[in-house]
């Protein structure tokens, strides 16, 4: 797993195309400086892994743009020892970027592909989180809820009640909705009851999947 300067450089680059598109928080681009991002994709698309693009990676799923990582944690406001729900682990690459804000991270992964494989390799990169799921994101984490943040990387066609029941007053839930493309939008708990509503444009991601019984 090598780490040249040659990456470095282009982590750079990537993160003053970031700046350039409205990334203003420096937690963020400091993680996109320092992530190897070419060592969570396929080595077939190592040369193009500094691209502010989406790209395959196991079971059918895709990285996220490195825009759509940056917008999402950007958008959330992690603070250090935030208690941080994901949805969709997959490559581990937003994981590693909200370990590197300072979050406390507990992250659902429905493929099984993926979470072996996460499971084993984020820790090589040294990213811990608090605890990595296999399981069914819908449900979220009763368990381990109330959360500070609730992140969701896959297009879910609606809202699932559950993660908004999990998330604490003044907790953040952000995820994209829709079907083809998505709408990214965040809640605020604002009481026990009441949630306020903020739709942030059009993105585009491999769906959220369901546990089948």
């Amino acid at each position: 797993m090598k780490d040249t300067h040659k990456h470095q450089g282009l982590r750079k680059q990537l993160a003053t195309v970031l700046e350039a598109k409205g990334i203003t928080d420096q937690k963020v681009l400091e993680a996109v400086r320092k992530i190897p991002r070419h060592l969570f994709i396929d080595s077939s698309f190592e040369a193009h892994a500094y691209q502010d693009k989406a790209f395959p990676i196991a079971a059918e799923q895709t990285i996220s743009q490195p825009y759509t990582v940056a917008f999402q944690s950007q958008t959330l406001e992690v603070k250090t020892d935030d208690k941080v729900l994901e949805i969709g682990t997959g490559s581990g690459y937003q994981t590693a970027v909200l370990l590197e804000m300072g979050a406390e991270v507990y992250s659902i992964e429905r493929q099984h592909e993926l979470f072996k494989k996460t499971s084993l390799f984020l820790p090589k990169l040294g990213y811990r989180a608090k605890k990595l799921i296999f399981g069914d994101g819908y449900k979220g984490l009763p368990e381990i809820a109330p959360f500070d943040k609730i992140i969701v990387t896959a297009g879910a066609p609606f809202v699932p009640k559950p993660l908004l029941s999990q998330l604490k007053v003044g907790g953040k839930l952000l995820i994209p909705v829709g079907d083809h493309t998505q709408i990214m939008t965040l809640f605020i708990r604002k009481s026990a009851k009441e949630f306020e509503k903020h739709e942030l444009g059009d993105f585009a991601f491999v769906p959220m999947l369901e546990e089948k019984n």
